[in-house]
């Protein structure tokens, strides 16, 4: 009989559960994982360093596309780590829209999670649920910046302009009847406050739809209970933040433990675990769900009644209205210059974290007094959580492999930057 050795098996990048481009080296016995040894940078853009050749407003786009699933958040801790250079203060209305943007950009990173987690685990319909939520909330990406995805709306001073007053409509076609639009319109009707009330009244009872169909599920608890168990005290070493470290039991959230925009006013819950496996990971996330709803729902309630301006008055840090520029000469010269040239940051060094809905997303930035950074670097976490995925899945089987992939809610993105 032939010696009994471990085999070396490539998990990825082409397997789809490995969202992306991850390349997992897997030393096994039999089924067993004896060494998980991911190799990244299949995704490398050299974003820290590109951003060193271009002014500070024009890498803002750079961000979105790092977590390329929570793009806002990403614009969030770039913009923060400027205006802690240039001394701005945000207008209180443009701070509100940072955090119900924050909140809406969380709702969007958890139901792509769940989506992915469930199909990589074996639950289908979760998926189509959850996309179909994530649909109207890119509607509202869309309609504040006129992109789905990688929106550029955060600006050093506050946002690229204020909410818009009504909806984007469905309009019929030879692909959808008169009666389908208009009931993909029943809640365009009013302004976009009023179609993200409406979809934070309706959401958690989506949430509860998603508990029924996994919460109690028989296979979906075998799948996750007691896989990739990290106690409290090794989550802190490794570096987890985020729902990674909520998941095992610590109650810490950048929300409320360093407050920044106006998060210290309010009404939320930070939800925790209490075994540190997959299934309390999931649990964890599902309560964000409907605390993040929570948050959105009272900015909604503040917005409507408070207006005001969403950018600083600072002509050094903002360009021109455009009736200005269309007027007056020297405006077009200040736009011209302000959109080729940027502006020009005090010297100095600083970090600036937001809790993204990953983990603590954090950009420490170096400026030496010109127009652009002289050192930029990304806090990801992702990076961290992958760096402890041999750990997790050590002693697990192959399929629980992909559990755990799913758990750490990778995005390469961010990982290989």
């Amino acid at each position: 009989m032939s010696e009994i050795r471990n085999y070396t098996m490539n998990f990825g990048p082409q397997h789809p559960a490995a969202h992306g481009v991850l390349r997992l080296v897997l030393e096994m016995d039999g089924e067993v994982i004896q060494k998980a040894d991911p190799h990244i940078g299949l995704l490398h853009r050299g974003t820290e360093k590109l951003a060193e050749s271009k002014p500070y407003n024009q890498s803002i786009g750079y961000m979105d596309r790092l977590d390329y699933v929570s793009m806002m958040c990403n614009e969030h801790a770039y913009v923060m780590a400027i205006e802690n250079l240039l001394g701005v203060t945000v207008p209180e209305r443009a701070q509100y829209i940072r955090v119900m943007f924050d909140e809406i950009t969380r709702i969007l990173n958890h139901l792509m999670w769940l989506g992915a987690h469930a199909l990589d685990i074996g639950a289908m319909t979760v998926f189509l649920l959850a996309f179909k939520e994530r649909e109207e909330l890119m509607d509202v990406y869309e309609a504040v910046s006129g992109t789905r995805m990688h929106a550029t709306y955060y600006r050093p001073g506050g946002v690229h302009r204020d909410l818009p007053e009504s909806m984007p409509r469905y309009q019929a076609s030879k692909w959808r009847s008169q009666k389908e639009a208009d009931r993909g319109n029943a809640s365009r009707g009013g302004t976009m406050l009023d179609f993200i009330g409406a979809f934070a009244e309706r959401f958690p009872k989506c949430v509860d739809d998603y508990e029924t169909l996994l919460t109690d599920n028989r296979i979906w608890k075998q799948r996750t209970v007691n896989i990739g168990v990290v106690t409290p005290e090794r989550a802190l070493q490794l570096g987890f933040t985020g729902p990674m470290l909520r998941g095992s039991g610590l109650a810490w959230d950048l929300r409320k433990k360093q407050p920044y925009e106006v998060y210290e006013r309010m009404d939320f819950d930070i939800p925790v675990g209490v075994n540190g496996d997959c299934y309390d990971r999931y649990l964890v996330r599902i309560e964000e769900l409907r605390q993040s709803t929570r948050i959105v729902r009272q900015c909604v309630e503040w917005l409507k009644t408070h207006p005001g301006p969403v950018m600083v008055a600072e002509r050094k840090v903002r360009p021109p209205r455009r009736e200005e520029m269309k007027e007056d000469m020297e405006s077009l010269i200040h736009h011209f210059k302000f959109f080729t040239e940027g502006f020009c940051v005090p010297e100095g060094e600083t970090y600036a974290a937001v809790e993204a809905p990953k983990g603590e997303l954090g950009v420490y930035l170096v400026s030496d007094g010109a127009n652009k950074p002289y050192r930029l670097k990304v806090r990801a976490p992702g990076f961290v959580h992958l760096s402890a995925l041999d750990e997790m899945v050590r002693g697990h089987m192959l399929a629980d492999v992909v559990a755990v992939i799913g758990t750490q809610d990778i995005v390469f993105g961010e990982v290989d930057r």
